[in-house]
């Protein structure tokens, strides 16, 4: 019976043997497993180029990556069949796929990102430069990544959305077109001419440099409102928001300096409020019933207004006085 330090050094003498038998497999293992990691490098660079003189460097950049990681996991399963000739490709794709299955139950989200990402860049609903509206957030693309696409929030802020949330919600494009319709409201009395006011209006902001004249801005009458009519006016400027908001600064002083100079009067909201109590006796037939006021043939007498009015600002009376 063989000692125990003869069978540890049996099977050490084992190991080394078979180390030194499978160095050969390891070592063109590695050099495959080495030109597959250049070659994923190259086609990552070439994925990108190619897209990029399309102008679509995004797109390239993903893809890039994702024939880069393709490439590597194949020289992995290349590497394990030359390092154990045991193993048989059909083995490793069956086994990648029941690991493929448990990866995207455990990463359902980020390849729904990705997914949706891929679906963006190749779509482009908007495009890296463009000022979007999507759910409570406004600003500039900056980027469009596998997971999420960055945006720049016109105050200096960065959001963070996953491209799942862009691809399934409605978007806003504000840049899409080059040009964009921006409008106001504003109210004169009832007793200026609305025609007028308008005339007014267009004159004043015809000569504001912003607004383009090709579609060419235009004041009308719109409704009538409590306070009185209101003109709308509307104009067109660049898409952009610098634009937008530039433009809107400028119409607004044009338009309350054109109506103070044609005397027109803009109108600001007012409520009248009248207190109905039968006191006045041009108020009609008071043997009617009416809100507040009982039928009969017999009505009360009418009062003074004066009175109700001391009668109300009286003390109430101490009945044990």
């Amino acid at each position: 019976m063989e000692e125990p330090e003869q069978i540890t050094a049996s099977k050490i003498q084992t190991m080394v043997e078979g180390f030194f038998w499978f160095l050969p497999n390891i070592g063109i293992g590695l050099v495959v497993l080495l030109g597959f990691w250049i070659g994923g490098r190259i086609a990552a660079k070439a994925v990108a180029y190619a897209l990029a003189r399309r102008q679509r460097k995004d797109l390239g950049l993903l893809l890039g990556a994702t024939a880069r990681w393709a490439l590597i996991a194949g020289g992995v399963m290349v590497f394990m069949t030359i390092v154990f000739p045991s193993v048989r490709p059909a083995d490793l794709l069956t086994t990648l796929g029941v690991g493929s299955l448990a990866v995207g139950l455990a990463f359902r989200d980020i390849l729904q990102n990705w997914f949706s990402g891929l679906m963006i860049l190749y779509a482009q609903p908007f495009r890296v430069g463009d000022q979007i509206v999507t759910g409570e957030y406004e600003g500039t693309v900056e980027h469009v990544e596998a997971r999420a696409t960055l945006i720049k929030t016109y105050d200096g802020q960065r959001i963070v959305v996953p491209n799942s949330n862009l691809y399934t919600r409605s978007i806003t494009v504000r840049t899409h077109f080059p040009i964009r319709r921006s409008q106001c409201d504003v109210t004169i009395g009832y007793g200026d001419d609305p025609v007028v006011a308008c005339e007014a209006v267009l004159r004043a902001i015809g000569s504001i440099e912003v607004i383009r004249q090709d579609p060419a801005p235009d004041a009308r009458a719109w409704e009538f409102a409590e306070s009185g009519v209101v003109i709308r006016v509307r104009w067109w400027t660049d898409s952009r928001r610098n634009y937008v908001v530039s433009a809107q600064g400028q119409v607004v002083a044009a338009i309350r300096a054109a109506l103070r100079d044609a005397q027109m009067d803009i109108a600001y909201p007012t409520h009248t409020v009248l207190f109905h109590d039968q006191t006045d006796e041009a108020d009609g037939d008071r043997t009617r019933q009416r809100e507040g006021w009982p039928a009969g043939a017999s009505p009360p007498a009418p009062r003074p207004l004066s009175h109700i009015t001391l009668e109300r600002r009286r003390p109430p009376r101490n009945e044990e006085g």
